[in-house]
């Protein structure tokens, strides 16, 4: 992929992100009882989080002091 891409696949990523954040803060919101799907929800958002990072670190170097 170029670095135009993984830009964009970083966007889309983030943008999931946050929609599941809004989902999840709306179930527990609303008192739903069903705990097994906000699990779900956020085991989703961590994978989405880890895929974010990895992305970063590729699309920003470490810098060597």
């Amino acid at each position: 992929m170029t670095e135009d891409e993984l830009k964009k696949r970083l966007e889309i990523l983030r943008i999931e992100h946050r929609d599941l954040d809004a989902a999840i803060d709306a179930l527990s919101g609303a008192g739903s009882t069903d705990q097994l799907q906000i699990a779900r929800l956020k085991k989703r958002k961590l994978r989405l989080k880890d895929q974010i990072a990895l992305i970063e670190d590729y699309l920003i170097p470490d810098i060597i002091a």
